[in-house]
């Protein structure tokens, strides 16, 4: 009987190069045949939100936390070098220039490929962030639920 293959991806961060790093790893994985999620947590999920996404009651805090947060992962800046917003367009041109697929395309190709992509509904709960501003087929999830996978998880990742 052949080994099940898992990979977990925890991404905590928001930023444009680290959600590509992780996306990269969890595409290339469920390419070798690995089964994948991505727990997005914190400042991660901001590459699950949509772009414009329907209009939510919220409070003020939460609307504020919405306001400050980029919307959707193309919106997302650099972890270094993002030069007042200068350097997602600079790294984004040289991604066209190299025929690279983009975050968004990289989020797509996980779909296609039936990665388990989760938003945590506790940090979802802290910001505010409500399962219809987020991206379809996403799972929704707390804690224990990605600990259940990372417990017998070949490769986990914290990104």
């Amino acid at each position: 009987m052949e080994e099940r293959k898992t990979t977990n991806i925890i991404l905590f961060s928001g930023d444009y190069d680290k959600a590509m790093a992780a996306y990269i790893i969890a595409n290339g994985a469920a390419a070798y045949d690995h089964e994948v999620t991505i727990f997005h947590t914190f400042w991660g999920l901001n590459a699950l939100r949509k772009g414009n996404p329907k209009a939510v009651k919220k409070g003020f805090l939460e609307g504020m936390f919405a306001k400050m947060m980029p919307r959707g992962a193309d919106k997302l800046g650099l972890s270094t070098m993002n030069m007042a917003g200068m350097g997602p367009k600079m790294i984004k041109h040289v991604i066209g220039k190299h025929n690279a697929m983009t975050l968004p395309q990289l989020i797509d190709m996980a779909k296609e490929q039936e990665i388990n992509l989760v938003a945590c509904t506790m940090t979802m709960d802290l910001l505010g962030l409500k399962e219809e501003e987020l991206l379809e087929d996403v799972a929704f999830a707390g804690v224990a639920a990605y600990l259940a996978d990372a417990e017998e998880g070949n490769v986990n990742l914290f990104i």
